[in-house]
């Protein structure tokens, strides 16, 4: 079994920044192909960031050229580095694989105040 663990969350001013954590764990050998995820109050979870093969990434149109994602495989770790953050990114933001096949974690709540 997988476990997500993720971090890094808070509350921010717009325009600030974050560095949300994301540690696997359990049986699981190497991840190369992760995403993170967000879901807002009333909203269904979105897909906002994903890296392929350990280098290949895509975003959400509303989060590029503001959020990096980035994984050490050595930590089994995946990262989503926030800039620029505005009110609308405020969720709970979660890792899962692409597609998302394992067991969801607690996620980690992002506010951005206007």
């Amino acid at each position: 079994q997988v476990r997500l663990l993720e971090s890094g969350g808070g509350v921010v001013q717009a325009g600030g920044s974050l560095r949300l954590s994301c540690a696997a764990s359990g049986s699981i050998v190497s991840i190369n192909s992760m995403s993170w995820y967000r879901q807002a109050p009333g909203k269904q979870r979105e897909l906002v960031a994903s890296i392929i093969g350990g280098s290949r990434t895509t975003y959400v149109d509303s989060v590029k050229g503001r959020f990096t994602i980035s994984i050490d495989n050595a930590k089994k770790t995946v990262y989503l580095q926030m800039s620029s953050l505005k009110p609308e990114d405020t969720a709970v933001y979660y890792c899962n694989g692409l597609p998302a096949i394992y067991t969801w974690g607690p996620g980690t709540q992002v506010t951005v105040s206007s």
